[in-house]
This record gives C-alpha cells, sequence and structure tokens, in this order.
C-alpha cells in the first residue's frame, strides 16, 4: 500500500500543551505548526525496490512529525537519508553543511519498518548522541527503542482519524501491529519490575550497550511514562550535554540529566524516570538549577 502525500499530526505539543486533535486548530493549521519544528529530510539514496523516493520521503516526514514536535525546538539541522547493510545507525561525522546522516536497512513498501528504524535514529538525534564514554550509551539506546515505539503508536492515532485519503486509511493497523507485537514480546511481568532488571543487567549492558532484548524490555516499561508526558523528549535534549571520555556510573550521568535540563517540568520528568530504575535524584530548587543550551 502505498502512502499518502501527506499526513496528518495528532500529538500532544509539549511545548504549547495543546492535544494533539485537528478540530481544536484545523488540520492545516496544526500540519503548519508542526511543520516548523521539523527538520528538512532528503533522501541520498533513490533506490528503495519497489519503495517509490516519494514514498519513503513521506513515510520518514511523517515519523518525523511524531517525535520532534515534542522538543519544542525549532533549528534541527537537515537529515540526509541512505541506505546501508550496515544500517540502521546515525553517523558521528555530518554532512557538508551540518546535516544529520542516517543510514537505513530496510527496502520495498515494508513501511513500519522505515518508521521503527528511522524513529530510532531520530530518538539519538534527540539524545544530542556523541562520542565518550559509553557506560550509559545502553540508556541512550533504550530511549531509542521507546522513540521507536512512541513514533509507531502516534501514526496509528493519526492514521486512523484522517487519513488523507479513505483507501489509505486500513494502514493505520498495520502500525499498531507493529508496535504491539514488539510490546508484547518483551513486556515485563507484573512481578518484575525494570529496577530488577536494571540491577540484573546493568554490567552487561557496560559492555554491550545495544543489546536490543534487555533495551527493548526496559523500553516497554518506560514507555507509558512517555506517554503520559510527551514533553519529556524536550528533557531528552538535554541527556548527553556533559557527557565525556571519562567514564561514570549511571547514577552521576541521571543527576547530571537533571542538571543540564532548563525548567522544572523537565526535571520532574528526568526524576520519575530515574525513580523507575531505583535512582532516587535530589529535589533541585530554580537556584540551585544551572540550565545549559541544550543539543545542537
Amino acid at each position: 500500500m502505498l502512502l499518502p502525500a501527506r499526513f496528518a499530526v495528532h500529538a500532544v505539543l509539549g511545548f504549547v500543551g495543546l492535544l494533539g486533535d485537528t478540530h481544536l486548530l484545523g488540520e492545516d493549521a496544526f500540519n503548519s505548526e508542526a511543520e516548523r519544528f521539523i527538520p528538512n529530510i532528503r533522501l541520498t539514496e533513490k533506490n528503495w525496490g519497489q519503495g517509490a523516493p516519494e514514498d519513503v520521503e513521506k513515510i520518514l516526514q511523517s515519523t518525523a512529525r511524531q517525535l520532534f514536535p515534542f522538543t519544542g525546538k525549532k533549528d534541527w539541522a537537515d537529515i540526509l537519508v541512505g541506505k546501508s547493510p550496515h544500517g540502521p545507525v546515525v553517523l558521528f561525522r555530518r554532512g557538508e553543511n551540518g546535516e544529520y546522516i542516517i543510514n537505513l536497512n530496510t527496502r520495498d513498501r515494508f513501511w513500519c519498518q522505515y518508521a521503527f528504524q528511522f524513529a530510532h535514529e531520530i530518538g539519538h538525534i534527540i539524545c544530542g548522541f556523541r562520542k565518550g564514554d559509553k557506560s550509559n550509551l545502553w540508556f541512550e539506546e533504550t530511549i531509542c527503542e521507546v522513540a521507536s515505539l512512541f513514533a509507531l503508536e502516534k501514526l496509528t492515532l493519526e492514521w486512523n482519524h484522517s487519513a488523507p485519503y479513505p483507501n489509505w486509511q486500513p494502514y493505520a493497523e498495520e502500525f499498531k501491529k507493529y508496535a504491539d507485537q514488539r510490546i508484547s514480546k518483551h513486556l515485563l511481568p507484573q512481578s518484575y519490575s525494570l529496577q530488577q532488571l536494571y540491577k540484573e543487567r546493568a554490567s552487561a549492558l557496560k559492555a554491550k550497550a545495544d543489546d536490543r532484548e534487555t533495551n527493548t524490555r526496559m523500553a516497554t516499561a518506560l514507555l507509558p511514562i512517555f506517554r503520559e508526558s510527551p514533553q519529556g523528549w524536550e528533557a531528552c535534549t538535554f541527556l548527553n550535554l556533559k557527557k565525556t571520555r571519562q567514564p561514570q556510573n549511571f547514577e552521576t550521568y541521571l543527576n547530571d540529566w537533571q542538571d543540564n535540563c532548563s525548567s522544572n517540568e523537565q526535571r520532574k520528568f528526568v526524576r520519575k524516570v530515574s525513580q523507575s530504575f531505583g535512582v532516587i535524584l535530589p529535589l533541585l530548587t530554580e537556584s540551585q538549577a544551572k540550565p545549559r543550551p541544550r543539543v545542537k
């Protein structure tokens, strides 16, 4: 099924506190407002098998609209998207004009896979990925898994409410199925907490940050927090500001994240995420907080 030329945006814009429903602003006005927060996305690869390049661009743009508006940041660098058997990956090197470079590992019309992979790499961009100590890279990888599930759920809501053309609306259920299958496969038992999982896997995660089984199990536990507070993506833009080559323990990493944030709302979100891992962060007052410029 080919994707349409445009998508309606239905999300909660954390930066303005608006509910994501087009009847509040009107569909055109809502799309126009959301577009201001989304970077320009350009394909550097034209051969996507049965996937027409213009349709690939549309699914990538649609996926981006499920995440970037929540960051409240408007000046994201452009994103160049290619294809590689070594992907999906976002490269540390930038394009000639400072563009982010993302390589996907998919083809044809596997639209859910495009969305899932691209959302994960967007997660790295939002988190301000950078070289340095890898002790806590597993946490960033986990947040990126959350980004994929979060984007798929938002795409489902968008298409169910207002698909551009009636015959495309049924594809909304494919996004939901893709997300639900991954969630159900990795859902933690009720008697088993995220804190317990972290304690059991902490050493292994330091050695292998992209342990997808553990990353995804943790992501399913964190996803409800992001559903409840999607403005948490704004807090994620401050995650790696203090990252250096100097090793850090997880508690210090989380404490730095809170210290980097620019608002009490962001710090509250960080404390809630931290608490789910059994880490209780100190409550910072406005005078104690020292906000810094976030990811560029």
